[in-house]
């Protein structure tokens, strides 16, 4: 994340702080709503219990520093990120940014499965300037616990954000699932619902506003981490006809923007950056990228005995459908964590 110019930026679980000196840690830790103490502890828990055997299958988080020859970067901090998250160290040359580009590149579609085949440009490298590119990388292949049959998905109506009605791949089941209904401070209604993963440490939450007539951009601002957490609390267990589209989804983010917002400016800045616990060189951040790319369809494991008999039951469930703008997030379910979290107003 620290170079001068351009540099791919991780997300807050990835390697290594924002702002390594004293005076602005504490700006950055207040910003990304850490304790003052620092979220070192923290961070090193979490990315262990993320990597632990049991998510091998599922989760792989990678995370890289490449660094110009020759640029002195101090031990301390080269080691301090090995040991919290197992980051690399590399030295590449960026005087041939096509070159270095392509090496980065390589390294970011190796680590995740080739979903994410390109995140930088060589014109983002700075021949004469760039210092150090740091690099994170997040890949997730959950397969569901139930799965949807590839038989039943067929063409269906979704309204998208815009009020047009497109034909979609809707997936269906027959299953017992969690499900739960909010509301907003205002009153409004949304509907929550709970797809595990198999292994259960993992699960898709979609949310969607109950009434037809209520946008989805009048949910969105009530989400946040403490609602995701309330939401325990009103899930129940439910048997359902449940119809979901198959999707995928696609971003790419400059981060300078949503973190100037937090209050996290100074590092963009070369006035202000200060990164000596980096390297005596003076440096600063040029550009902070992140894409992800997330895809839903009916891969998953089969259904269990139990799951097989709930299919076979003569009773008539609900049809629960989601053919409107919907949030999604996925969520590692024994720490709270959101890896993913995305809006659908068109599949």
């Amino acid at each position: 994340m620290w170079c001068s110019p351009p540099t791919v930026s991780p997300p807050s679980w990835g390697c290594c702080c924002l702002e390594p000196t004293e005076r602005r840690r504490s700006r950055s830790w207040a910003g990304l709503r850490y304790k003052k103490n620092g979220p070192y502890r923290m961070l090193k828990k979490l990315h262990k219990t993320l990597i632990a055997k049991s998510n091998q299958d599922v989760v792989l988080i990678a995370n890289a520093l490449f660094r110009q020859r020759g640029f002195s970067v101090e031990e301390a901090f080269l080691s301090s990120n090995k040991a919290n998250f197992q980051c690399e160290s590399r030295a590449l040359n960026f005087s041939s940014p096509d070159a270095a580009a392509e090496e980065i590149n390589q390294w970011v579609s190796n680590k995740t499965k080739g979903h994410i085949p390109s995140l930088i440009k060589a014109d983002m490298l700075d021949p004469a300037l760039t210092r150090l590119v740091a690099v994170n990388a997040i890949y997730f292949k959950g397969l569901w616990k139930s799965r949807f049959q590839p038989e039943n998905t067929k063409m269906r109506p979704f309204t998208g954000g815009d009020g047009t009605i497109y034909k979609v791949p809707m997936m269906s089941q027959l299953s017992v699932f969690s499900i739960g209904l909010a509301s907003t401070p205002q009153g409004l209604k949304y509907r929550v619902i709970d797809l595990p993963y198999h292994g259960n440490t993992m699960s898709m939450m979609m949310v969607m506003p109950s009434e037809e007539e209520t946008p989805l951009s009048k949910v969105l601002p009530h989400i946040s981490t403490a609602t995701v957490k309330s939401w325990s609390k009103l899930m129940h267990m439910k048997k359902v006809r449940l119809f979901i589209p198959r999707f995928t989804a696609d971003a790419e983010v400059d981060l300078e923007a949503p973190l100037s917002a937090l209050g996290i400016s100074d590092l963009f800045r070369q006035d202000k950056a200060d990164f000596r616990h980096l390297s005596a060189e003076a440096v600063h951040i040029s550009k902070a990228l992140q894409k992800a790319k997330v895809i839903v369809n009916e891969d998953g494991t089969k259904a269990a005995a139990a799951t097989t008999a709930i299919l076979m039951a003569r009773s008539s469930p609900p049809w629960v459908t989601v053919d409107r703008p919907f949030l999604f997030l996925i969520r590692h379910n024994p720490t709270g964590t959101i890896l993913f979290m995305g809006q659908i107003n068109k599949p």
